[in-house]
């Protein structure tokens, strides 16, 4: 990939037609097969609408419409997805067909278990696999994303205080550069929050933590490496703070890209980390979903799984497969989602990649993804101030400010479109200021990390010759800068409003 040329600057607006607007009376995209099932009574009149003005198309003009809106997205098979904690790496598409496989795609989560044994043996097989991969004893597959793994991951730590008459445990610790889903999960539980600050170079504050560690803590919440990028260098004496108070640790999974066939949180002590297989595992996450959070555990902790766990409820014999079935932990926390996960959408997905990579692959994607973010952090520390510049690992955090300039992170991330760059993300840890947050993961080549490096440091020469050309970026794309405050809080919910509307009514 060569190095982008600056863009022409032009004023970008594009009036998309409605599917209203291009209706005609008529016409018909779809014939109707007869119904092939007895037809039924439609509810009482005071229920149905007494008119329902649809727009009447060809299935040509369908088609378009729904194409010409879609080329509006960007996504990481169009280029480069630098977004800093949400691992935006390329998904294989032979992860789309494997689970559009006839025995995986028509199946049902009530069928009888004798006759979904292959999609059983798929998600133990997961299970097992997602054991190996942290170091842990247990796995519940059922939490539909990271955030759900989180929460199921802190009713376990809570159900196990519990169960050992430790009530008067109220508090999470829970470090400043921590995802922010941390101290929301904790708050669904009525627990409160005490942050722990970062040190100089990155890592929790000894000292501080130290301080916070008595018998009312239920445990820390610890990403680790964390989301400046920075893997601990006193995890053993952190995860010791927390054992000897009697609390818990709980690793956040989101950065596990970092570690794959490297290390092994069970093996550090972390008692329960949920894994998010729509990072980590390649499962498509952009535009809301599927997510998935499965959750490991530690042996003191796998008797509160949430039930039911897929296990094996007759051993092989002779030349049959063992049959397997559900199986209710002992003090289970109950069912956290409606059947067993996300098994299509997110475990199909995950077990074809893991199985294609294999243990070695797992080690590599980590060791790639530690070097292109480092080199990227190498090439851009002379331009971008790094507050915390040491060797990072999947991801690395700068500052989008430079002295002199009013530029802001969130001018240089506009401009970045104007390369066609997607943007990092935007001030996030917030104990950076002007955070651009940035995580190439293991997928991108030498040229594109070069051209992507090249176009901020001609960016950061626009802030300070040219500054205006940042703060009305972007201008070659098909819509402008929106006003982000504005639409969060005039929420706009249809493409389209009959003629009578009136906004003030």
């Amino acid at each position: 990939m060569t190095s982008p040329a600056a863009p022409v600057v032009t004023t970008a607006k594009i009036v998309e037609p409605t599917i209203f607007e291009i209706s005609s009376p008529g016409r018909r995209g779809v014939n109707m097969p007869a119904s092939d099932v007895p037809e039924t009574a439609l509810p009482p009149k005071d229920l149905l609408r007494s008119d329902l003005p649809l727009p009447e198309l060809a299935e040509v003009d369908v088609v378009r419409h729904y194409m010409r809106l879609s080329k509006f997205n960007y996504s990481v098979d169009d280029g480069f997805y630098p977004l800093g904690s949400c691992t935006m790496k390329y998904n294989p598409k032979i992860n789309e067909d494997t689970c559009r496989l006839p025995g995986f795609l028509y199946t049902h989560p009530l069928q009888p278990i004798e006759t979904v044994q292959g999609n059983l043996a798929l998600m133990y097989e997961t299970q097992e696999w997602l054991k190996e991969i942290s170091g842990f004893a247990g796995i519940t597959l059922q939490p539909a994303a990271g955030a759900h793994g989180e929460f199921t991951g802190v009713l376990m730590m809570a159900a196990y205080h519990k169960s050992r008459g430790d009530t008067k445990r109220t508090k999470m610790l829970i470090p400043d550069a921590a995802h922010g889903t941390n101290p929301a999960s904790t708050g669904m539980l009525g627990m409160s929050v005490v942050t722990i600050p970062s040190d100089a170079r990155g890592n929790v504050d000894l000292k501080a933590l130290e301080a916070a560690c008595d018998d009312t803590v239920v445990g820390m919440m610890l990403t680790n490496p964390n989301t400046l990028g920075m893997f601990d260098e006193h995890i053993e004496q952190v995860i010791k703070l927390v054992h000897d108070c009697g609390g818990l640790m709980y690793g956040d999974g989101a950065n596990l890209n970092a570690l794959l066939g490297i290390l092994r949180p069970g093996d550090l002590g972390f008692d329960v980390m949920h894994f998010n297989l729509h990072k980590t595992f390649s499962v498509p996450h952009g535009g809301g979903g599927p997510g998935s959070g499965p959750v490991g555990v530690a042996a003191r902790l796998a008797d509160f799984l949430p039930a039911p766990v897929v296990g094996i409820v007759e051993e092989a014999e002779d030349d049959l497969p063992p049959l397997y079935g559900f199986i209710t932990p002992k003090q289970s926390i109950g069912r956290m989602k409606a059947f067993h996960g996300h098994f299509g959408g997110g475990l199909v997905r995950s077990y074809t990649y893991i199985a294609m990579h294999g243990p070695n692959g797992l080690k590599d994607i980590s060791q790639y993804a530690v070097l292109n973010a480092n080199y990227l952090q190498a090439r851009l520390r002379d331009t971008y101030h790094v507050p915390y510049d040491r060797i990072c690992m999947h991801e690395f955090v700068a500052e989008g400010q430079f002295a002199g300039s009013d530029v802001r992170a969130l001018d240089i991330a506009k401009r970045l479109m104007d390369y066609n760059f997607h943007p990092p993300t935007n001030y996030f840890p917030l104990i950076v200021h002007e955070a651009l947050m940035i995580e190439p993961t293991e997928t991108e080549n030498k040229d594109t990390l070069d051209a992507f490096a090249d176009a901020l440091i001609k960016i950061a020469d626009e802030a300070k010759t040219s500054p205006d050309l940042l703060h009305s970026a972007p201008h070659i794309t098909p819509f402008g800068r929106m006003d982000e405050v504005k639409a969060a809080r005039e929420l706009v919910l249809c493409c389209w409003l009959p003629e009578d509307y009136n906004e003030n009514e």
